[in-house]
């Protein structure tokens, strides 16, 4: 069963994402969502149903590679992909590694104010 909350980011992300359906929207969603999952810990993986956790969170760059390898895209397109999700998921930003402010349009990630 797919929930409103699902359904909402879903839209959220193909229309910010510019996909052209939603199954293309999932698919990054999904694949984007997996990747997160294992940069976080505690609580904050409990709220995504998380896969284990990296022993140590990645690089930007790093993850940008790993979705690239996870959709068969190239790097261009998996940094568009990587920066359609979070962009919709806004209150995740303030706690991923340093480094991931430019996927989310930002300098740096801080709590907005």
């Amino acid at each position: 069963m797919v929930t409103t909350r699902y359904r909402h980011l879903l839209r959220q992300v193909r229309h910010l994402g510019r996909y052209p359906t939603d199954a293309e929207a999932e698919r990054v969603l999904d694949a984007v969502l997996a990747l997160l999952r294992a940069q976080l810990t505690g609580d904050e993986r409990g709220a995504l149903a998380a896969p284990p956790a990296l022993p140590r969170p990645v690089t930007a760059p790093a993850f940008v590679e790993s979705l690239a390898h996870a959709l068969g895209t190239s790097l261009a397109a998996a940094r568009w992909d990587a920066s359609s999700v979070p962009a919709a998921l806004t209150e995740l930003t303030d706690r991923l590694p340093r480094g991931y402010a430019l996927l989310f349009g930002r300098a740096d990630l801080v709590a907005a104010a």
